[in-house]
């Protein structure tokens, strides 16, 4: 007689367990030292730009606004993983409990979506300031400007709710989770009941977001571009200035775009090892949070006089 395995659900909440990177025995530390050496750039970066444009009036304009908002959209994504991460080259504990887990991959998600959002805010903050720089106050007023902020932070989280408020109905029955930190797809693959109302939900999720927001940015910089084309050969002024003001967010749009393509690439390749695609599944929330503060501060000619300014009476207040 065939001896048949059954396997019985998990009763909620549980205990997951991360399968990370393996780490060879003496390389704990080091791992350690280099993600707390990621993190902190992250924090005093995105730190720095946000209080700056908090306490500088001056800076209290749509552009750097929205900056402000992407920074503390970087400070979730990059704290959602790396606190965790490092506690894990630090102690080698891989445990993480049903709650802790849901919390983490919900940051991971809502940073993932509301970083598109608000880029696409930004994408059209600047179509309106280069195409109609007269009509521009009028359009972008203040209740304007924060009802953009507002809708890409809620569009984020109504997405991002709506995909693990299905989990509800999911049975797992497996506590271990193949990748570095816990998400969507990861929590889903332990299921033993179906969910295809998930997959099709996060799919199209996905789909409708990333495309949407891809059109608004090609739109508005198509405008952009056909508009300081218009100035005319010999106004090169003109057409600089539009450019360099659109340079940094095109910049970190194409970032977390080959960030992604990255991830999705090393997926699909099984030569590639799994510690090779496990640090890829991470670039996003490693590489453009501590580049953007960079991009933004060099860029920018009032957001680094302002930087600099604050530094400078830090300095002038120790002395």
């Amino acid at each position: 007689m065939e001896n048949i395995t059954v396997v019985t659900p998990l009763k909620q909440p549980i205990v997951f367990e991360l399968e990370s990177f393996h780490v060879p025995p003496g390389y704990g530390s080091l791992l350690f030292i280099l993600a707390l050496l990621n993190y902190m750039v992250t924090l005093l970066g995105n730190g720095m730009v946000a209080s700056v444009i908090i306490i500088d009036k001056n800076l209290h304009r749509p552009m750097y606004v929205m900056v402000c908002n992407l920074a503390f959209c970087d400070l979730l994504g990059s704290t959602a993983v790396l606190p965790r991460l490092m506690f894990y080259f630090l102690t080698g504990q891989k445990k993480i409990a049903y709650i802790p887990a849901i919390a983490q991959a919900l940051s991971v998600h809502t940073y993932g979506v509301a970083v598109q959002t608000i880029l696409g805010a930004m994408a059209y903050d600047r179509y309106v300031a280069v195409c109609e720089p007269l009509r521009y106050p009028t359009i972008m007023t203040s209740a304007r400007l924060h009802l953009c902020c507002a809708l890409a932070w809620f569009t984020a989280l109504l997405c991002i709710s709506v995909l693990f408020a299905l989990h509800m109905n999911v049975s797992l029955c497996g506590n271990t989770i193949k990748h570095v930190y816990c998400s969507n797809r990861s929590i889903l693959s332990l299921a033993c009941s179906p969910t295809t109302i998930n997959n099709i939900y996060g799919l199209s999720m996905s789909w409708v977001v990333s495309t949407g927001i891809f059109l608004i940015i090609a739109f508005s910089y198509f405008r952009i571009l056909n508009a300081s084309v218009k100035q005319g050969i010999g106004d090169s002024i003109i057409r600089s200035k539009a450019f360099q003001t659109c340079a940094s967010h095109l910049v970190v749009y194409v970032l977390y775009e080959i960030a992604s393509v990255v991830i999705i690439l090393s997926m699909r390749f099984p030569s590639v090892s799994q510690n090779i695609k496990k640090f890829f599944s991470i670039l996003f929330v490693i590489i453009p949070p501590a580049v953007n503060p960079i991009i933004y501060g060099l860029v920018s000619k009032d957001l680094r006089a302002s930087i600099i300014r604050s530094f400078s009476v830090q300095v002038h207040h120790k002395k």
